[in-house]
């Protein structure tokens, strides 16, 4: 874990503090800012991770990470959102943007450490050893990678993720419970919609594929050959 960058973003310094405390017991390395405008001094494409406050001074956690999926360099490293907004709308809007994960606060740094170790490990377990395709659709599973007729699509780890439990298990219904099982992390905070909302996002990058992935109502989604 030594390698293992944490980007931790809060204008709390007491919060940067803790957070930093508890994952370098664990091994990881973390950095801090107090605002999106410090963290932007850092080589962001060098971070295994970001731990985002939301009210945050200049541009809020929720811009700055538009603008982290906006960055070729940076939009498939993971985000975790640490904040005192906890509305469903709040929830879902962080999930939208491209959120891995949304822990209101006050938090506990135990389940918040777990929490971390289960977004990077869900980072990393794709299979290194070979190349998952359907039709035109491609994740290659060496570099982490999307490529829709050849031409390479910007996906968050939790978007490919879920691509991969579809393309693995082509024809087979997936229960929403099964999909949140797969490829949420534990104790997140997922509803039905939230899945709705990754399954809508998913959909759009797949473009002339979209298709594939298919409602089965009152029981979850296929994706149909």
């Amino acid at each position: 874990m030594q390698n293992t960058k944490i980007l931790i973003v809060d204008d709390e310094e007491d919060i940067c503090a803790i957070v930093s405390y508890h994952l370098n017991r664990e091994g990881y390395s973390t950095f801090t800012a107090l605002s999106t405008e410090d963290a932007t001094k850092y080589d962001l494409s060098t971070f295994s991770l970001f731990i985002l406050d939301v009210m945050l001074p200049g541009k809020s956690g929720f811009e700055f990470a538009k603008l982290l999926k906006q960055n070729h360099s940076t939009n498939s490293i993971p985000i975790i959102f640490l904040t005192a907004l906890d509305t469903e709308q709040n929830i879902l809007q962080g999930f939208e943007i491209g959120g891995d994960d949304y822990i209101p606060k006050p938090f506990s740094p135990n389940i918040l450490s777990a929490r971390v170790k289960s977004v990077l490990r869900r980072f990393n377990s794709l299979p290194q050893d070979k190349v998952l395709q359907y039709q035109g659709i491609k994740i290659n599973q060496q570099n982490l990678s999307l490529s829709i007729d050849n031409q390479e699509i910007a996906v968050t780890p939790l978007e490919l993720n879920l691509l991969t439990l579809f393309l693995t298990h082509i024809g087979k219904v997936l229960s929403r419970e099964t999909i949140i099982k797969k490829v949420w992390p534990e104790d997140s905070l997922v509803t039905f919609r939230t899945i709705d909302v990754h399954i809508t996002r998913l959909r759009k990058k797949l473009g002339n594929y979209s298709n594939h992935i298919q409602t089965k109502t009152g029981y979850g989604y296929i994706f149909q050959p």
